[in-house]
């Protein structure tokens, strides 16, 4: 059986390593100067979106992840809307560099992570769960939401360690905007070459 600790690990550790990837690739990119602050005002409008919408999905989550199937609120819509709203962030993240490129390729990125961890989660829900899952698995898209499945709860059992938790996480996104500008700075400088110009 998958442990999901150990599922959550290499997923911190994937998106460590390929953060520092992109975060290397966009110090030799430049943003066309007509797009990049309308390009940075959209990134920063998506790490919002990101961070409030993590913060709607732990309300749900929070905690509960291991002990049941959550199947309400943003988790009526798709198995995975937690991540969903990571890569909304990631596109935030990467639209601060003022590129539209970058900003889908670091969306991309993530994608391409979450697909692997939610996989191996599935492997330990569908173990944990079986039949129950398996039904929630047929009825529900993995990543992109189905509006027509809506369905809620009259009342939540919140816990806010969890809430306030996923706050402090998301708001790291916001960690972008100066390490962008930085990097910017330093290309302004001369000290970085900017070798690639990308929209």
């Amino acid at each position: 059986m998958i442990d999901i600790a150990s599922v959550q690990r290499w997923r911190k550790l994937f998106i460590a390593a390929g953060l520092f990837a992109l975060l290397a690739w966009t110090a030799l990119v430049k943003a066309q100067p007509q797009l990049e602050h309308p390009v940075e005002h959209l990134g920063l409008i998506a790490i919002m979106v990101c961070v409030l919408g993590r913060a709607w999905c732990s309300l749900y989550i929070g905690g509960r992840k291991k002990q049941e199937i959550v199947t309400s609120g943003p988790y009526s819509l798709c198995r995975n809307p937690l991540y969903v709203f990571s890569f909304i962030g990631a596109f935030g993240i990467g639209a601060q560099t003022g590129s539209l490129t970058v900003g889908a390729t670091f969306a991309v990125a993530c994608w391409i992570v979450f697909r692997i961890v939610a996989s191996r989660e599935e492997s330990f829900l569908t173990s944990a769960f079986g039949d129950t899952y398996r039904s929630y698995v047929v009825r529900t898209p993995r990543f992109v939401p189905n509006l027509r499945l809506w369905r809620d709860e009259a009342e939540l059992s919140v816990r806010p360690a969890f809430f306030l938790r996923t706050v402090r996480d998301g708001l790291v996104f916001l960690l972008a905007l100066p390490v962008f500008e930085g990097l910017e700075h330093l290309q302004n400088l001369g000290w970085l070459d900017a070798l690639i110009a990308l929209p």
